[in-house]
This record gives structure tokens, C-alpha cells and sequence, in this order.
């Protein structure tokens, strides 16, 4: 036990005070605070390609009536387009010329319009064409059939949902769950996607360290008064307690840049604030406010929290060892480690996808089993958590997940003992499985 705290305690204090980990957690917050910045001032940003298109309306369907916006003016003309075409100079104020022709039956649903354009216009300056032309021209439709407007409107009816528990409850007492999907959507992709993340990113660090201990030799000397069981193992530890320190300083250092960047930036993301934003009622406002902390508050974050912890122990553990495990097995080629991970990561990267598809629907058989099967289970069981599903399926996953765990973490021991003084050869996958089974 004392081996393995010593082996803990190095390769902690070890790569904590290495320039590149401090380096690496000092600029990420700083590298996200700019990235905001910059964000905000590119969509905030006014564009300021002016496009004129003259406007020939044959059929005198919009009555000038074509309004502009932000870089886009009409101007209709009477002259007519054979006339335009052969005097460009009296259009070279244009950046293109539209032509709309009469509307002979107002209930089809094709109309075809024409841009004569020298200029290569950008698809968004396409796009806002056809959409101003489309608005009014379903004006013009709407007058041309006497479609009376309010009739019209009405037509457009928004349903809300209102999802309450067939359980009888106390007097007074909200049970809407209206939000509970949406929030458990939400939730689960963020403990989804952490999880993922987390596999890899830790996961890779475990392996580059054994491959650097390896090729400078320095696991020679190591080894000869450290069993490898324990070796490989204060290794995991003292690299997913690296990652948790630098998780716990992103979780304090990056809500206060990005405080700091709203303040001095001035950014606001209050919906009022936001451009092109409609008006919003406040007592919808404050309606919905309420909705969502009701939400959150009816959510079992007594299963949610405890669970996402143990499926991030279980899931850390199993696959660091499976990359400690390769990283142990590596030759002097580092190119290897690409042809060798490939097993670990094709699970990793199918358990994201049936997250995704498990977050619509929590209760399928996809969904199940897949939060059940060990290599998945701990990237789609916590998508899982806020959708409740049943506790035994939950307590039979978490075993599974664990006893796989141990399960790698000895079998990457085996490989580990061998592989890190295997020098000068390109080991395989065979190689690895008969190690496994080799007798000291």
C-alpha cells in the first residue's frame, strides 16, 4: 500500500508541476473567454455588402411595396429590361435586376422570378431575395383571393403540452412535467458528452505516460522494487487525480473570465437585449422561469449526482487501463499507438452515438442494453439518470461496469508487466492476448 501511494504521489506532483500542464490549464479558460469574444463579435457583426436590385414588376403584383433590410434595397423601375441590358451604364448603381412576371393563377404554388446580375451575389443575399419576394407575394395572394387576414391567423394555433403524473397529488401541489423532457435531454447530453471527453482525454494521458517511462528506460529501475499491478495502478490514480485538479480549476477559473468578459464586453444574453429578438411577455417569461426550476427540482439528483461519479470512476478506470495497457506494448515506433487504439476507441466513439440516440428515446431496447453492456454503459448510462429508469436496471449496470473495470485494470496489469520491457519490437494485438496468459 505504501508502494502504491509512493507511485501515486510521483506521477501526480510529477505532471502537475510540468509548464505544459500549467500551461494547458491557465490558456483553456483564456483560449474559451476569447473564443466567446470573438463569437459575439462575428454574429454581431453588421454586414455591410450593400446589394441594390432594381426591381421590374410586370404584372404591378407588389406596388412597390418590397421592403428593404440590412444590406438589401429594392428600387423598382418602369424602363423595361431589353432597355437595361442595352444601357448598363444607367444600371451601374445595381448589383442586379429582378424581374417579376405577372401571377396568372394565384393558387399554384410555383412562381419562377429571374436575377440578371453581373456580380456573383452570396447565397445569403439569394436567400433574403427569395424570402422578400415569397413575404410579398402571399400578401398579394391573400389579396388577390379576399382571404380575410384575422380568418387567416387564426388558422395558426400553438399547443402546449401540459404532462402530469397519474398519481394523485396533495392539494396545491404542481405536478407538471411539460419540462422534464427537454431538461433530461439537456442533462444527458452534457453527462453524455463529459463522460466522452473525459475517456479520452485521460485516457490518452495514462498511455503517453507509460510510453514515456518506457523509452527513456526509467520503468527499469522502477520496476525492480515495485510489482507491476501496483505500478500501472498508481499510475491510473495519480493521473485521473491530475485530471481532476485541472477539471476543478476550469470549474472556478472559466465562470469567472466569462464574468469578467461580460462585464468589460459588455455582453448581455438577456432575451430583450438579443437582435431580431421578438417581444416576450414577462409573465410568459416568468411562467417559463418557473417551469424550469420546477423541472429541476422534481429530478432525482440524490440517483443523478452519486451515479454520474461512480459511472466516471468505473468508466475512467477501465479504459485507462486499456491505454496504459497499449501504451505499455508500444516499440520504438510511435506511429504504432494509431493501429493499436483503434479496439479502444471504435467502442468509445459507437457509445456516443447510441448516447445521442438514447437521449430520444431513454427506454428502448438500444437504450437498455447498451447502458448495461460494460464498454458502453458508462458514456450511456448517465444519459440515462434523468429520465428515471428503473434501479435495478441501474444497480445491474453499475456491477457490470465494475467488475469489467477490475476485470481490465488485471489484464492490463499482465500486458504491462511484459510489454514495458519489451524493446526493439512491434508488438500485436495477438501478442498482447498471449501475454495475458503468460506465467511469470
Amino acid at each position: 500500500m505504501s508502494n502504491l501511494w509512493l507511485v501515486i504521489r510521483r506521477e501526480y506532483l510529477t505532471r502537475v508541476r510540468r509548464r505544459s500542464f500549467i500551461l494547458a490549464t491557465l490558456l483553456t479558460p483564456v483560449g474559451l473567454a476569447l473564443f466567446v469574444v470573438i463569437a459575439n463579435a462575428v454574429f454581431s457583426y453588421e454586414n455591410d455588402d450593400v446589394k441594390r436590385i432594381a426591381v421590374i414588376d410586370d404584372g404591378n403584383l407588389f406596388q412597390g411595396a418590397l421592403p428593404d433590410e440590412n444590406g438589401l434595397y429594392f428600387r423598382f423601375v418602369d424602363q423595361p429590361l431589353n432597355e437595361l441590358r442595352e444601357h448598363p451604364e444607367d444600371n451601374r448603381d445595381f448589383s442586379g435586376i429582378l424581374v417579376i412576371p405577372e401571377v396568372t393563377n394565384p393558387r399554384s404554388r410555383n412562381f419562377r422570378v429571374q436575377l440578371f446580375s453581373d456580380e456573383t451575389l452570396s447565397i445569403d443575399a439569394q436567400s433574403r431575395i427569395k424570402r422578400r419576394v415569397a413575404d410579398a407575394l402571399r400578401d398579394y395572394k391573400i389579396e388577390a383571393l379576399e382571404i380575410d387576414q384575422s380568418t387567416l391567423a387564426s388558422l395558426d394555433t400553438d399547443v402546449n403540452i401540459s404532462v402530469r403524473s397519474l398519481t394523485a397529488t396533495a392539494e396545491g401541489e404542481s405536478d407538471d412535467r411539460s419540462m422534464a423532457a427537454a431538461i433530461g435531454a439537456g442533462i444527458g447530453t452534457v453527462m453524455g458528452f463529459l463522460m466522452y471527453i473525459s475517456v479520452f482525454v485521460y485516457g490518452m494521458m495514462v498511455m503517453r505516460s507509460v510510453m514515456e517511462e518506457k523509452t527513456n528506460r526509467i520503468v527499469e529501475v522502477v520496476i525492480s522494487s515495485v510489482r507491476p499491478f501496483t505500478l500501472l495502478l498508481g499510475k491510473i490514480i495519480g493521473v485521473g487525480a491530475l485530471g481532476l485538479t485541472q477539471v476543478l480549476a476550469w470549474m472556478i477559473m472559466i465562470p469567472g473570465l466569462l464574468f469578467l468578459v461580460g462585464l468589460f464586453f459588455g455582453l448581455d444574453a438577456e432575451p430583450s437585449q438579443m437582435p431580431n429578438s421578438p417581444d416576450i411577455d414577462p409573465e410568459e417569461m416568468q411562467s417559463m422561469v418557473a417551469k424550469l426550476a420546477g423541472g429541476l427540482s422534481d429530478l432525482n439528483w440524490w440517483l443523478i449526482l452519486p451515479c454520474f461519479i461512480l459511472y466516471f470512476l468505473g468508466g475512467y478506470f477501465m479504459y485507462a487501463a486499456l491505454f496504459a495497457a497499449v501504451g505499455s506494448a508500444m516499440g520504438d515506433d510511435m506511429g504504432e499507438s494509431q493501429t493499436l487504439t483503434i479496439p479502444i476507441t471504435i467502442p468509445v466513439i459507437l457509445a456516443f452515438y447510441i448516447m445521442m440516440a438514447a437521449i430520444q428515446n431513454p427506454n428502448s431496447s438500444l437504450a437498455v442494453w447498451s447502458s448495461i453492456f460494460p464498454l458502453f454503459a458508462p458514456i450511456v448510462m448517465p444519459a440515462r439518470l434523468a429520465f428515471d429508469p428503473p434501479l435495478w436496471q441501474v444497480a445491474l449496470s453499475l456491477v457490470v461496469v465494475f467488475l469489467f473495470a477490475a476485470l481490465m485494470v488485471w489484464m492490463a496489469s499482465r500486458i504491462y508487466r511484459i510489454g514495458i520491457l519489451n524493446y526493439g519490437k512491434k508488438s500485436s494485438l495477438k501478442d498482447m492476448g498471449r501475454w495475458i496468459t503468460a506465467k511469470y
